[in-house]
C-alpha cells in the first residue's frame, strides 16, 4: 500500500527510484496501485468479496519522515492511516497492521547504517510507540516485522534489496537458486558489505527491535487497548534431494537457517543449536537481559508460505569465504532427476507444492511449543503477459487450485495434528508492485489495469471463487492425483478466512 511521493524518505524509495539495474522492468513503486487515493473503493471491494480482515503496513517514514520524533511528525500520514482504519472498521473489516515492512528511513540508514547498528532499536521504539498511541484504540492485531529473513537475505547477502550489500555474483559452491521475492533478471554485481557477518548482525538487531516493541506494548498499551502482538516470518519447506541422512540433515538445517533463525530466539531465548555450531563466534550472543526480553515476545506467530525446495548436503571446499549460505553446508534446487518439484508459477522461485504448508505447520507446532498461528501470506503469481486482453488475463484457474489445495492441507494440519491456525490471508488482494520483480508478475485475485491510466480493478476467476467460498461452506474434492492418496470430499471451510494486501 505505497502511494507516497518518491522523495527519498526511505531506503526502498531511493532504491526503486534507481529503476534500471535494480528492478526487473526498470519500474518504480511510487504510485503502484494508488490505494492511497482509492482505498474507499477498495474497501467496498473487500466487503463485496466477504473479507473480514485486511492486512496492511504503516510506512515508518510516512509518519516520521526524519526517522524519529524530534525530526517531526507528518500529520498527513497519520490522517491517512486513521482514515483507512476507520473506513475498514465501518465495514466490519478488522485491520491487521504491520509496523516494519523493510523501509528504513533513509536518514537513519545514512546516519548509522540502519539495522547494522543497535541504535535502530531506540528509533524503532519511538515509531511504534507513536503508532500504538495513534491507532491502538482501534487496531487489535499488531505485527512488528514482516519477513525479517527476506529483509536480511535480500539486503545483506544477495544484494537484491537496499542497502544492496552482499554479492549478486554466483556462490562459490553449488547452483544458486532464486529466493522469495527476488528476480531472475540480470542486475549489476555488488560486493559491498560482508555476507559472512553483516546478516547475523542485522538479524540480531531486528530480533531485539521486535522484542523491545512487544515489551513496550505489553507494559504500556495491551491491558487498556486489548490487542495482540506478534511477528511474521516467511519460510519455505525443504525436502531432502536424496534419500540419505546427509540430505535429510541438510533439509533440517535449511529450515533452521530460514525459519529457526528468527523464531527460535523468541520462543527459546537463543538461536537454533545448529546455527551456534556452524556460525560459531560470528553469530551474536544475547545477554541475560536480552534473553529475558526476547523469550516469549509474541502472542501469535505470523507465517508466510509460498513454495518448497529440495536441499542437498554440500561441504565447503577449502578456502571458502564465510557466508550465510556456505554456513549451511547445503545447496538447493527445484528439480530431482530432471523433474520439477511442482507446477511453475510466474516468478522464477515459485513452484507450487501444497503439502509443504502442511509439513511446515506441523514442524512449527512440534518444534516451537504449539503457538497460535496466523497465516499472513499465501499465494501464487503468473507472468504479466501484456499480449493478453484483460478478459483473458482474468482467467486464473491455477490460482483457484493453488488456494483450494493449500486450504486442504491447512485443514488437515488443524484436524489431524491439532495445529492452532486461526487466520488466513491471501497474497494478494490486488496485483501489485512486487519488489525486485516490479510489474512483471501478478499475484492478485483482482486484476489491475496498469495500462489505462486509471488503475481499474477487475475480478479474476479466483476473486469470484473466494466470494462464493466465503458465502457458504464449500466442499472441495481432493483428487487422488492432486492432493491425497484417497479421493475424499473434505470440508475445508475455515471459521475466519482472511485476505490481505501488503504495501500497494
Amino acid at each position: 500500500m505505497r502511494a507516497r511521493r518518491c522523495e527519498m524518505c526511505c531506503n526502498s524509495c531511493k532504491y526503486m527510484s534507481m529503476g534500471a539495474g535494480k528492478i526487473a522492468d526498470g519500474s518504480n513503486g511510487c504510485v503502484a496501485i494508488d490505494q492511497y487515493h482509492l482505498y474507499k473503493d477498495d474497501i467496498q471491494t473487500m466487503k463485496k468479496v466477504g473479507l473480514d480482515a485486511y492486512r496492511f503496513s504503516i510506512a515508518w517514514s510516512r509518519v516520521l519522515p526524519g526517522g524519529r520524533l524530534s525530526a517531526g511528525i507528518n500529520k498527513e500520514g497519520l490522517k491517512y492511516y486513521n482514515d483507512l482504519i476507520d473506513a475498514l472498521l465501518v465495514e466490519g473489516i478488522e485491520p491487521y497492521v504491520t509496523l516494519f515492512h523493510w523501509d528504513v528511513p533513509q536518514c537513519l540508514e545514512e546516519e548509522y547504517g540502519g539495522f547494522l547498528s543497535t541504535l535502530i532499536v531506540k528509533d524503532f521504539l519511538e515509531f511504534v510507540e507513536l503508532c500504538f498511541w495513534e491507532f491502538g484504540d482501534r487496531v487489535k492485531y499488531w505485527i512488528t516485522l514482516n519477513e525479517p529473513w527476506t529483509f536480511t537475505n535480500h539486503g545483506y547477502i544477495q544484494a537484491i534489496f537496499p542497502p544492496n550489500h552482499g554479492s549478486t555474483a554466483p556462490e562459490p559452491i553449488g547452483t544458486p537458486i532464486l529466493h522469495h521475492r527476488s528476480s531472475g533478471k540480470s542486475r549489476e554485481v555488488a560486493f559491498k558489505g560482508d555476507p559472512g557477518n553483516e546478516p547475523y548482525i542485522v538479524a540480531h538487531n531486528l530480533i531485539l527491535a521486535h522484542a523491545a516493541a512487544v515489551d513496550l506494548y505489553r507494559k504500556q498499551f495491551q491491558v487498556s487497548q486489548g490487542g495482540k502482538i506478534g511477528v511474521t516470518n516467511v519460510s519455505k519447506w525443504f525436502e531432502a534431494l536424496n534419500d540419505n541422512q546427509d540430505d535429510n540433515d541438510a533439509a533440517n538445517r535449511a529450515v533452521d537457517f530460514m525459519l529457526g533463525w528468527f523464531v527460535a530466539p523468541i520462543v527459546t531465548g537463543d538461536y537454533p543449536p545448529i546455527m551456534r555450531q556452524l556460525v560459531a563466534e560470528r553469530l551474536p550472543k544475547f545477554s541475560p537481559e536480552q534473553e529475558k526480553l526476547i523469550k516469549g515476545s509474541y502472542d501469535f506467530l505470523g507465517i508466510n508460505y509460498y513454495t518448497t525446495n529440495y536441499a542437498t548436503y554440500t561441504p565447503n571446499p577449502s578456502g571458502t569465504k564465510p557466508s550465510y549460505y556456505a554456513d549451511q553446508l547445503s545447496t538447493f534446487t527445484t528439480e530431482r532427476d530432471g523433474m520439477p518439484i511442482g507446477p511453475k508459477g510466474g516468478s522464477d522461485w515459485m513452484y507450487i507444492v501444497p503439502n509443504g504448508i502442511y509439513k511446515l505447520l506441523v514442524h512449527i507446532k512440534k518444534t516451537y511449543r504449539d503457538p497460535l498461528i496466523y497465516i499472513t501470506e499465501n499465494g501464487v503469481d503468473e507472468i504479466n503477459d501484456k499480449s493478453k486482453t484483460v478478459s483473458e488475463a482474468r482467467i486464473d484457474d491455477m490460482r483457484v487450485k493453488y488456494h483450494q489445495d493449500h486450504l486442504f492441507y491447512i485443514k488437515k494440519a488443524i484436524d489431524n495434528d491439532g495445529v492452532n491456525v486461526k487466520a488466513y490471508f491471501i497474497w494478494s488482494l490486488f496485483d501489485n508492485y512486487e519488489w525486485a520483480e516490479g510489474y512483471t508478475v501478478r499475484f492478485g485475485i483482482f486484476y489491475i489495469d496498469f495500462e489505462n491510466g486509471r488503475l481499474t480493478r477487475y475480478p479474476k476467476s479466483s476473486a469470484i471463487w473466494w466470494k462464493n467460498f466465503l458465502a457458504t461452506p464449500i466442499l472441495l474434492r481432493a483428487r487422488k492425483r492432486q492432493v491425497e492418496e484417497t479421493e475424499d470430499v473434505v470440508d475445508v471451510s475455515v471459521k475466519r478466512l482472511r485476505s490481505g494486501q501488503g504495501y500497494n
